[in-house]
């Protein structure tokens, strides 16, 4: 509601939640994986140690081309390791980065949980080589969610989504994450939506195209101080709205956050 125009443009306002960067999660082990190293072309992917607790969510952030994709689809069991190894086996479903449309099927041939159907406003009377690059993201989102598995794991799955989408996709994916006791990673480049849904971090950096280095799963603070330092930005929280924003380059707050290493509000 906009009040010196008095125009309304969405029947509910939209509420930005004040969380602390410290917040709780399990600590009941879902999976570990343990110094992968991948090597692909001229590129090299490495981790050290880490764990991912069941009825979490996992955000994980870096720059194009430094092994986010590569890490998500030896998750996913799509390719194996050169070394290292990831342990117990998962029934996993996974959404990827670039989704194929190799059938003329409708979508109502999916199968699709009628919940989902209905928060995403899928229309289930459509070709799937109809649908456009927003409807087929949040057909490919619902499918995955469909379906029974241990661990979730989406790949960009905010790509070609508006900004209502985004909001609908953070609430859906945080209440079953809550609701169905279920874990999910996801990969993505919109920091407000990783940082409203994620209970934890993995941070990629090193080299695009050449060397990949996973650090993490990392609490919230740690994780965002350490992806925001690397990008020089530091965030804020309006004082009205709580809205997360970016602070001018070279502001006094920006230059008061830099000076005390606290790149994440």
């Amino acid at each position: 509601y906009i009040k010196d125009e008095n125009v309304r443009f969405r029947d509910e306002k939209i509420k930005f939640e004040i969380k602390s960067p410290n917040r709780t999660h399990g600590n009941e082990k879902l999976i570990s994986f343990d110094e992968i190293y991948k090597k692909i072309g001229n590129f090299e992917l490495k981790t050290g140690f880490g764990e991912i607790y069941k009825n979490e969510i996992v955000g994980i952030v870096g720059e194009n081309g430094i092994g986010k994709t590569t890490f998500a689809r030896i998750i996913a069991g799509e390719i194996k390791p050169d070394k290292g190894k990831i342990e117990e086996k998962l029934k996993i479903s996974y959404k990827p980065q670039y989704i194929k449309v190799e059938s003329d099927k409708l979508v109502s041939e999916l199968k699709l949980k009628k919940e989902l159907v209905s928060k995403f406003g899928i229309n289930v009377n459509k070709r799937l080589s109809e649908l456009s690059g927003g409807e087929l993201q949040r057909v490919a989102i619902a499918n995955a969610l469909s379906k029974d598995a241990d661990l979730y794991l989406f790949d960009e799955p905010s790509a070609h989504l508006d900004v209502e989408e985004r909001l609908t996709l953070a609430k859906i994916l945080k209440d079953f994450a809550f609701k169905k006791k279920k874990t999910i990673m996801v990969v993505d480049h919109d920091i407000m939506f990783i940082d409203y849904i994620s209970d934890r971090l993995i941070v990629f950096d090193g080299i695009p195209s050449k060397k990949g280095i996973l650090h993490g799963p990392m609490d919230m603070r740690s994780g965002m101080n350490m992806f925001l330092k690397s990008l020089g930005i530091t965030m804020r929280r309006d004082p009205q709205t709580h809205r997360p924003r970016i602070n001018k380059e070279g502001s006094a707050l920006d230059k008061k956050q830099k000076e005390i290493g606290e790149y994440y509000y």
